[in-house]
């Protein structure tokens, strides 16, 4: 090992897959991984028909409610092979299949917005002619590059992601991020409660 290299080591304690982008994903006990992240993830996406855009919760004005929506694989991928269908199941449990010839339709009135849904080619040959645009809301926040307003980006080649293929999470980083929920929740209950006290 170079002196430029360190040493990890750790236990992976959970390992999920987003099938759909933007959309809750599943759980799963083991994976194959290539170089364009665990297979499957995602596999497919929601295009905005009124600007071509693939949508992402990155822009919350405008999808919402993406993250209410979850989607599972129906069956396991294997490399060189075309991946499977996916359920995806509504906030009010309604469930569509990808491969349901009214799923673009249906999930364009839940959202209210055109869309279709589409699956990422993953041949070699996709690679350079799959360039997708996507678009990020910045908040109004001392510090960012932007404020207050929403910029394009394209996704890496070939891919439905917004940056990284894989992304770790290390529990220290979950627990610092639940205690700050908490205390955000906390602040928001006191607010709550100092109001009904002045009113």
């Amino acid at each position: 090992m170079s002196n430029t290299q360190s040493a990890f080591s750790g236990v992976v304690e959970e390992l999920w897959r987003y099938p759909v982008k933007s959309m809750q994903g599943e759980q799963l006990n083991q994976t194959e991984v290539t170089e364009r992240g665990l297979l499957g993830d995602p596999a497919y996406a929601l295009r905005d028909k009124s600007d071509g855009k693939i949508a992402t919760a990155k822009n919350p004005r405008k999808w919402p409610n993406l993250f209410d929506y979850s989607a599972v694989l129906l069956g396991g991928p294997a490399v060189g092979e075309e991946l499977p269908a996916a359920r995806i199941t509504c906030p009010d449990g309604t469930t569509l299949a990808t491969d349901h010839a009214q799923t673009s339709r249906m999930l364009s009135a839940a959202l209210k917005r055109d869309v279709t849904l589409e699956a990422i080619e993953r041949s070699e040959s996709s690679r350079a002619s799959n360039k997708e645009t996507s678009e990020e809301y910045w908040l109004d926040m001392e510090g960012l590059e932007y404020r207050d307003t929403v910029t394009d980006f394209n996704l890496p080649e070939g891919t439905f992601f917004d940056t990284a293929v894989v992304h770790i999470l290390t529990k220290a980083t979950l627990d610092r991020l639940h205690e700050l929920y908490l205390s955000r929740e906390a602040a928001s209950l006191r607010l709550l409660q100092l109001g009904h006290l002045v009113a």
